[in-house]
């Protein structure tokens, strides 16, 4: 359980460093506009965004298991959280935080990192799945400028609400959020290892703002973002509270501790390394603890800033330690200009997020696999996205397991009965 870190600092050298500063600070103009686009899209304010993107990124590289891993908010995390929000508010959100941080450290002291090969691809898969489709869903009405008074949850509601607004499609608002999209798609094409997000929202937020569209910003509608980390506090740990969130306390711990080892496998891979699961679970844990002590959202290993520190040439914890000072950096210098980036476009950074988390180069891959796990896959889907994300796990789960265990006690197909 000894963190990453400590493994490669014996033998670190100053070439080294600049490689992984340039890749923090490379990933870091990723974070910043994603980690804000997630607290907008989980109905938090913005600030906690980078508040969790500082202090959880900070933790998850100072004690995690992979040598490369980036940790902060993630987009997994967005329909737990918004529910949390919308049921227990703000302060039972943050209590939930700190539980799932000890059941985290917990898991981690019991060494149970392992654990999750145990959990059907198929589920993980569907559910991913399915919060991209509410991700994307989510994120229409600030995509479209549409004015919608009160959006339902419930996902067919809230499809009937959207057409409903149709008419009050803002075409300014549909023009930015667009134009981010096609920027982040061709930039990332052209140079991968180029912080193309962070351009393509600040150019099309700037050209709003140049050609005044009448568009939403940051500030606009949320105020200014603060210049500085909140002062750390504990949040409600009453008896009545604790048992009234620790049911989505397990859900944000199991989601955090799926996430972050799936983007530790992938992290291996492409630097032929390999991770330490319970170092890297105690670090989830401590992330999550200390995240909730600042007021800020769940944290997690984030695959696709974990991919992009790989590209930009992070190859040691130096790397996540550097992102997340540089965006400390960003709040307390640049927090007024980061306000005013547009809405619509940090819109359009969330439906490339969803895109990408659905992965469409493995559908093909999907449907050839046995029918069990295409309606493993369509099943976890579904309920997750009409049902509740902790029944399309719990359901998913349990089928997943059980199919397994029918495989592995299935008989040869040559096997016969044999005659006694």
């Amino acid at each position: 359980m000894k963190p990453k870190i400590l493994t490669t600092l014996p033998t670190y050298t100053v070439p080294a460093f600049f490689g992984d500063a340039l890749a923090g600070v490379t990933v870091a103009m990723v974070a910043v506009p994603l980690s804000i686009a997630i607290a907008i899209a989980s109905g938090a304010d913005p600030a906690v965004g980078l508040v969790t993107a500082v202090v959880a990124g900070f933790l998850i590289s100072l004690l995690g298991g992979s040598r490369v891993q980036i940790g902060g908010p993630t987009g997994a995390f967005i329909v737990v959280v918004f529910g949390v929000i919308a049921t227990h508010g703000y302060d039972g959100l943050v209590t939930a935080t700190f539980l799932a941080g000890i059941i985290l450290l917990l898991a981690g002291l019991l060494r149970l990192g392992t654990l999750i090969e145990y959990v059907p691809e198929a589920v993980i898969n569907g559910f991913t799945i399915g919060i991209a489709i509410i991700i994307a869903t989510s994120q229409l009405t600030d995509f479209l400028g549409l004015t919608v008074s009160n959006l339902p949850a419930d996902f067919f509601p809230k499809l009937a609400a959207l057409w409903d607004a149709r008419e009050t499609l803002n075409p300014s608002a549909f023009a930015i959020g667009g134009a981010t999209v096609v920027l982040i798609v061709v930039l990332r094409r052209l140079a991968p290892r180029f912080p193309g997000l962070i351009v393509a929202v600040g150019l099309t937020s700037a050209a709003a703002a140049v050609l005044d569209l009448p568009v939403a910003t940051i500030v606009s509608r949320f105020g200014e973002l603060p210049d500085r980390l909140p002062l750390p506090g504990l949040p409600d740990l009453s008896l009545s509270k604790i048992i009234e969130v620790v049911p989505s306390a397990f859900v944000i711990a199991f989601l955090a501790g799926v996430e972050s080892l799936l983007s530790a496998i992938v992290a291996d891979r492409m630097i032929d390394g390999r991770h330490r699961p319970n170092a890297e679970m105690l670090a989830q844990g401590a992330a999550n603890l200390g995240s909730a002590l600042f007021g800020g959202l769940p944290a997690t290993g984030a695959i696709a800033r974990t991919a992009t520190n790989v590209r930009a040439g992070g190859r040691t914890p130096v790397a996540g330690l550097v992102h997340a000072l540089t965006v400390l950096l960003m709040m307390m210098v640049a927090a007024p200009l980061v306000g005013e980036l547009a809405l619509p476009a940090l819109a359009g950074v969330l439906l490339v997020t969803a895109w990408n988390m659905s992965e469409p180069h493995k559908w093909g891959i999907y449907m050839r696999e046995p029918m069990s796990d295409r309606l493993l896959i369509l099943l976890t889907l579904v309920l997750t996205v009409v049902a509740d994300l902790t029944i399309a796990i719990g359901v998913g789960v349990a089928i997943g397991l059980a199919l397994r265990l029918r495989r592995r006690n299935a008989p040869p197909e040559d096997w016969s009965t044999p005659e006694r």
